[in-house]
């Protein structure tokens, strides 16, 4: 893909096409944004179905309602702005993303179809700009000074385990219970309850480990003798 980029980029019609799709996209959530913050609903009320629902139910939210909108009107003053057009099509995908979810599984065929293009053309912007983020999830990077100095500080493979184990605890802990667990105070007699707790003890545990791996290889040492 970034050969494909770097093609497209030594093509005055590409950059023409992306600076366009930035101001459509941009502008296909201006309407949608400052109906939220004047806090317009959506839909008609003589409307019903679990998309019209869904709509009517999102309205009543309160604050959360025109809190979407200015989410919405900022993504698109960034993608608009053109010099901040990766940060606004960054914060456009997962806005996106939850509307094209939202439209296909509630059926409507036709607004479905016109977001699915906005979201392939908010991949497409994302995409342009791939040499400015492919650094952060190529796991094969160069260290910077700031990744040296953070693996001197702390060992990243020890937290990564314990993040790892606390999903697959968790994962294995609901399978056994049958389902999400949620406590709705102190419950000793849930044993579901005790895997928060043993939950909480992993990062714990975590440090105590690091501390004496750290301690064996003579890093806290090191690093309190230095001025």
């Amino acid at each position: 893909m970034k050969h494909l980029i770097d093609a497209l980029r030594r093509r005055r019609w590409a950059h023409l096409f992306v600076a366009n799709l930035r101001i459509l996209l941009g502008f296909g959530f201006v309407p949608a944004g400052l109906k939220k913050i004047l806090g317009e609903p959506f839909t008609d009320p003589e409307n019903v179905g679990a998309f019209h629902d869904f709509l009517d139910a999102f309205h009543a939210t309160g604050a959360f309602y025109p809190f979407v909108g200015v989410v919405q009107l900022i993504a698109a003053t960034l993608l608009m702005t053109q010099t901040y057009a990766l940060a606004g099509a960054l914060m456009t995908l997962p806005v996106m993303t939850t509307i094209l979810v939202f439209c296909w599984s509630t059926g409507v065929v036709p607004t479905a179809s016109v977001v699915t293009l906005m979201w392939l053309g908010t991949l497409g912007l994302i995409a342009w700009d791939v040499d400015r983020w492919l650094t952060i999830v190529r796991a094969d990077h160069v260290p910077s000074p700031d990744d040296r100095a953070t693996a001197a500080l702390i060992d990243l493979s020890l937290w990564r385990a314990c993040g790892a184990g606390i999903l697959v605890f968790y994962g294995i802990s609901c399978l056994v219970h049958g389902g999400v667990y949620r406590p709705r105070g102190v419950e000793f007699d849930q044993p579901a309850y005790y895997v928060l707790i043993a939950i909480v003890l992993f990062p714990v545990v975590t440090v105590v480990l690091e501390r004496r791996r750290r301690r064996s290889s003579g890093t806290i040492g090191n690093q309190e003798a230095r001025p």
